[in-house]
């Protein structure tokens, strides 16, 4: 439509320098123009690129908090009755996550192994298996099986730093599961590996 509007505005100015020549020039610039205003406009609709989950970047603890002395286990802990059962004998969903795959499995109190799941038996493949909806559909699938298993509460250990950690909770909480406690099992090395020689250039 602009290129057409621009051909109109010269054929009528008779004053224009160059003639049929300075109506092609003036299409050719204008065109271009065109295209990066649409491909601007096309950008700010387009939602930002999602990470996945909410709250997977950043959480505000301090605004989730009401009650702090609730918050962290005491000695009366292990006594307290979720939905009808104490607190050490829930079951507990051990997720493990790492860079290129999420793992997770419920058990029982003593270690004898309910379920498991991981993203690669959900159907992802390759990179796709390092992904934070990867380890949310996971939790999903592996909590719907919880709960035909007669599993309504657990208590949530997570290991490791992949980027399914927070997402993998919140899969939980999707599919029906009530997450009464998590515990951050991720290992700390307090003498790590020596650190590679210095390249000399």
């Amino acid at each position: 439509m602009l290129v057409r509007v621009l051909r109109d505005f010269c054929r009528r100015t008779t004053a224009v320098p160059g003639g049929e020549n300075a109506v092609n020039r003036l299409i050719h610039v204008a065109v271009p123009l065109e295209k990066n205003r649409d491909r601007r406009s096309f950008l700010a609709s387009v939602p930002r690129k999602d990470e996945g989950t909410e709250g997977e970047k950043f959480v505000f603890i301090d605004s989730a908090i009401t009650k702090k002395e609730e918050m962290f286990p005491d000695i009366n802990t292990p006594n307290m009755l979720f939905g009808g059962v104490k607190f050490s004998d829930v079951p507990i969903c051990h997720i493990k996550s790492s860079r290129n795959n999420t793992i997770l499995h419920v058990t029982k109190v003593n270690g004898e192994r309910i379920m498991i799941r991981s993203c690669g038996m959900e159907g992802f493949k390759n990179t796709r298996k390092g992904t934070n909806i990867a380890a949310q559909a996971t939790a999903i699938g592996l909590a719907t099986r919880a709960l035909d298993f007669g599993i309504h509460t657990v208590r949530v250990t997570i290991r490791g730093l992949g980027p399914g950690r927070m997402s993998s909770i919140k899969g939980l909480t999707m599919g029906g599961l009530k997450i009464i406690s998590v515990t951050d099992d991720t290992p700390i090395s307090w003498n790590p590996l020596r650190s590679r020689k210095q390249r000399k250039l």
